[in-house]
C-alpha cells in the first residue's frame, strides 16, 4: 500500500486564501501595472467580485504596487506576487504585504522560501512529475501553465491521479467564453492575464473586463445571472 501524499493545508490556507478562492476562483494578474494606478484597478476588480490579485515582479516597481494594492483593499482579499523566479524575492514580497507567491515554474527553493515565510504558493507546472514534486515541496495550488498548450484534456487526465483536494488553476489564454470545458474537466479556477488587464488601460476597462469574466464563470458553471 502506498503511503499517503502529504497534501498542503488546503482546508485552511494561510491568510484566508481558501476563503478568498471560494468567494471567487479567479486570480487577477496585473502584469505591467504601475504603483500609482494599482490601487484604482484593484478596487475596480474588488467591486466586480475578485478576491485574489497578483502583481508580477516583471512589472514596474512591483513591490510598491503590491503595497498599494494591499493598502487599498479589505482584509478578505489576497494580494500576491507573480513571476517570482528566485527565493530571495519572497521576503520582500511579504514585507510589501503580499500573502501569495506565484511562479511560472516549479522551483522547490522558491516554494520552500514561501512556506518558511508563512506565505501560500502557486507554482507553475506542466507535467504530472512537476505537479507531484511541487505538492511534495509544499505547494498550496497548482498553476497549470500554459493552459492553452495543456487544454481541458490534460486537466481531465491529471484529475484522475491528483487528489480532489488539490486546486488546479489553468493560466494562459483563458477568456470569458472558454472556461466551461476546463471546469468540466476538473479545473477549480483560473488565472487571468492580458484578457483582463493590459498596461495602460483605464480602471473602467478593467472593471468591464472583470464583469465579463465573472459573468462568463457563472455561465460556465450553469448559474443564472
Amino acid at each position: 500500500m502506498q503511503p499517503p501524499i502529504n497534501l498542503p493545508a488546503l482546508y485552511g490556507m494561510h491568510g484566508g486564501l481558501s476563503k478568498a478562492f471560494a468567494a471567487c476562483p479567479l486570480i487577477a494578474i496585473l502584469r505591467g501595472v504601475t504603483h500609482n494606478e494599482a490601487a484604482e484597478h484593484a478596487r475596480a476588480l474588488y467591486e466586480a467580485g475578485f478576491r485574489i490579485i497578483e502583481v508580477p515582479l516583471n512589472s514596474p516597481q512591483p513591490f510598491n504596487s503590491i503595497a498599494a494594492t494591499r493598502n487599498a483593499l479589505p482584509d478578505d482579499t489576497i494580494v500576491g506576487a507573480g513571476t517570482v523566479l528566485h527565493p530571495s524575492y519572497v521576503d520582500t514580497v511579504k514585507n510589501a504585504g503580499g500573502e501569495l507567491i506565484v511562479m511560472p515554474h516549479s522551483d522547490a527553493d522558491v516554494i520552500a522560501a514561501a512556506k518558511a515565510h508563512g506565505l501560500a504558493c502557486a507554482p507553475g507546472v506542466a507535467t504530472p512529475s512537476e505537479a507531484f514534486a511541487a505538492l511534495k515541496a509544499g505547494a498550496d495550488v497548482l498553476k497549470m501553465f500554459p493552459a492553452e498548450q495543456l487544454g481541458p484534456v490534460v486537466v481531465k487526465a491529471w484529475r484522475v491521479v491528483i487528489a480532489k483536494e488539490v486546486l488546479l488553476v489553468p493560466v494562459g489564454g483563458i477568456a470569458p467564453d472558454n472556461m466551461g470545458p476546463f471546469l468540466s474537466a476538473g479545473a477549480n479556477g483560473f488565472g487571468l492575464g492580458s484578457a483582463l488587464y493590459k498596461p495602460g488601460q483605464s480602471a473602467d476597462v478593467s472593471a468591464n473586463h472583470a464583469k465579463a469574466f465573472i459573468d462568463g464563470l457563472a455561465i460556465a458553471k450553469g448559474e443564472k445571472r
